[in-house]
Formats: C-alpha cells, sequence, structure tokens
C-alpha cells in the first residue's frame, strides 16, 4: 500500500514538473480595453510635494505632469488599478479607478482670497504635453469621444479640479473632447431667454451628459454643485451653480451631439 501511495505521489509530481500551460494561440474577437475614461486632476501643490504624495501609500495616478519642465513620469502601469478617482460616478458607472486612467498636473489649485477664490493657470508647454500624452491614450485604447473627463465631473460634491482655468478648449480644438457649436448655443440661447427650463429638465440633462444628478426637481446644493461643474468645463466665465439660459443652451446642444 505504502509503495503504491508513493507511486502515485510521483505520478503527480511528474504531471507538475512542466509547470503551467497555457495556449495563447487562439484570441475572442469580444474584447476590449478595460480602459473606459481619462481623469484629469490638478495636485494642489508643487512638483516635490507631488512626487512624494502619488508614490506613498493612499493616493496614486498613472501619470504625473509637471510644470516646469513639463515632465511626464508614469507611476503606474495603465493595466494597474491607481488610486485617483475614490467615491466616483459617470454615466451610471461608479467606482471608477477600476476602469480609469488617472493623469495629475501640478498645479496648485487655488487659494482663499478676499474676493473668493483664485485659482492658478496651467502653462503652454504642460498642456502640449498633456495633449500629446491623451492622444496616445485615446489611440491605443479606442477611447470615444467624451472619455476625457474632470474629477470633478465624477465627484461634482466633493472636487473642482481641474479647475475653471484648465484650458477644455485646446483640448476640443485637436479633437479630444467634444464641444458645442458657438452659432447653435447662441440661437437655443435666445430661446431659452424667453422661457427658462424647469429644474426638473436641467437634471435630466446632465443626467444625460454623464452627472449623477438629483431627479427631484428642486434647486438643491447637490444640484448646484452638478451645474457648476458642468459651467467649470464649458462655461468658465461664471459658474455660479445657478440654471440659466447660456447653460441650458449648452446642455441642449451638447446633448444633441451624441446621437
Amino acid at each position: 500500500m505504502k509503495t503504491l501511495v508513493l507511486s502515485l505521489a510521483f505520478l503527480l509530481l511528474g504531471g507538475c514538473a512542466g509547470g503551467l500551460r497555457i495556449d495563447d494561440s487562439q484570441r475572442s474577437v469580444s474584447q476590449s480595453s478595460r480602459v473606459q475614461y481619462v481623469v484629469l486632476h490638478y495636485t494642489s501643490t508643487n512638483m516635490e510635494n507631488s512626487l512624494r504624495l502619488l508614490t506613498r501609500d493612499g493616493v496614486s495616478s498613472h501619470y504625473l505632469i509637471g510644470d516646469h519642465p513639463a515632465k511626464i513620469y508614469r507611476l503606474v502601469d495603465e493595466n494597474r488599478r491607481a488610486w485617483h478617482a475614490g467615491e466616483s460616478e459617470w454615466q451610471g458607472r461608479t467606482w471608477l479607478n477600476a476602469s480609469t486612467i488617472g493623469i495629475e498636473l501640478v498645479n496648485d489649485g487655488y487659494r482663499e482670497a478676499p474676493g473668493g477664490r483664485v485659482y492658478q493657470p496651467y502653462s503652454d508647454e504642460q498642456i502640449d504635453a498633456l495633449i500629446l500624452l491623451l492622444k496616445d491614450i485615446v489611440q491605443r485604447h479606442n477611447l470615444p469621444p467624451g472619455s476625457i473627463i474632470g474629477h470633478s465631473d465624477i465627484a461634482p460634491q466633493r472636487k473642482v479640479d481641474p479647475g475653471p482655468l484648465f484650458p477644455w478648449k485646446r483640448l476640443a480644438d485637436v479633437g479630444l473632447v467634444p464641444w458645442p457649436d458657438a452659432n447653435a448655443v447662441a440661437r437655443e440661447q435666445a430661446r431659452f431667454v424667453a422661457a427658462l427650463p424647469t429644474v426638473g429638465w436641467f437634471q435630466q440633462q446632465l443626467l444625460r451628459q454623464g452627472y449623477t444628478t438629483p431627479q427631484t426637481g428642486v434647486l438643491d446644493k447637490e444640484t448646484r454643485n452638478v451645474i457648476a461643474a458642468f459651467q467649470m468645463k464649458y462655461r468658465q466665465k461664471l459658474f455660479d451653480g445657478q440654471p440659466d439660459a447660456e447653460t441650458a443652451a449648452l446642455l441642449l446642444v451638447l446633448n444633441g451631439m451624441r446621437h
């Protein structure tokens, strides 16, 4: 009996001697990248602190772009999850760390002043580097229009980065983000001046854009925060969170572009 057990053990060991073997000769056509969005952030601090914070426990991003010079650092491989989004939602998808690439730009964010928050601008060099990186990511992951979003888009109740001085229009000009036609917005705005839609209409349109928005018909703090996040992206001269004719026109034209 003992001899039989030993013989079986040797047979099992012999079968495993070659290790795990997987045939990679076949590939399914039914697949796509795990990456659905690219999320843009500012670091709220200088270059030295940014690198220290993003390479230690607690928070990380796939890429960091310096300010002077605008050097691109890869801190996390794209096939791994970085901890940059936190509690987040976009287009009904939640906790977006698993399905996004995070890019942090070195920028102090804002400082509080007697007249309100004063935001720091981005350098042309930094945005040029970002555009090159985004074009590469979009091509490799075959991302559709609208896949590049801000931290304030996915977490409008607690985040404002990349802020109202981030040049979204520059990204739009090179085809990276959708942008509403100015003439179409002007036409719709004139119509909305005469009759502004209800709060419920704004909430529905913001939801169509991808924002997590209350659907109560009430202009509460949460709804104003979402409106402000949208305005911070598409109407940076005024992002007070108030529903108005221009914001309505921007929403309508942008949502019309989605068809």
